[in-house]
């Protein structure tokens, strides 16, 4: 398998004790963070150049706000530890596949809720657009 497929199709744990379940959850944290806090830095670059093409910078005053989505999104990736584990409690050794499944979506929703704000800043250039083309066709 390429190194792509093994990271979005991890192998499940089988073993399916909470410690075996926190570690395979554990291994996955670092990479995790690194594409999270990647797509965060791309956002973060796009924004800063929209505001800049609008004629101001980001404030300084951004990177609290950046801080705590980090830790709010490994306190959700926590989230898919505990709900592996009552899973487990549960169905019993009938769901290893929860974790991989649970895994792909939350890295899905975490990287699609991390660009959130490009969407915001799309509609609001082109509206800005818009409105200045609007204003130059109507004088």
């Amino acid at each position: 398998m390429s190194q792509l497929v093994e990271y979005l199709y991890p192998v499940p744990d089988f073993r399916r004790t909470p410690g075996t379940l926190l570690r395979w959850w554990e291994r996955r944290r670092l990479m995790y963070n690194l594409v999270v806090g990647g797509v965060g830095i791309v956002t973060l670059v796009a924004f800063e150049l929209a505001s800049l093409a609008f004629g101001h910078g980001l404030d300084a005053d951004v990177l609290m706000p950046v801080v705590a989505y980090g830790v709010i999104a490994n306190l959700c990736y926590t989230w898919g530890w505990l709900l592996e584990v009552g899973a487990q409690k549960l169905w019993g050794r009938d769901c290893p596949w929860i974790g991989p499944a649970l895994w792909r979506q939350g890295l899905a929703f975490s990287v699609g809720l991390t660009l959130l704000p490009l969407l915001a800043v799309s509609v609001a250039a082109v509206a800005s657009v818009s409105i200045s083309i609007f204003h130059w066709l109507t004088r």
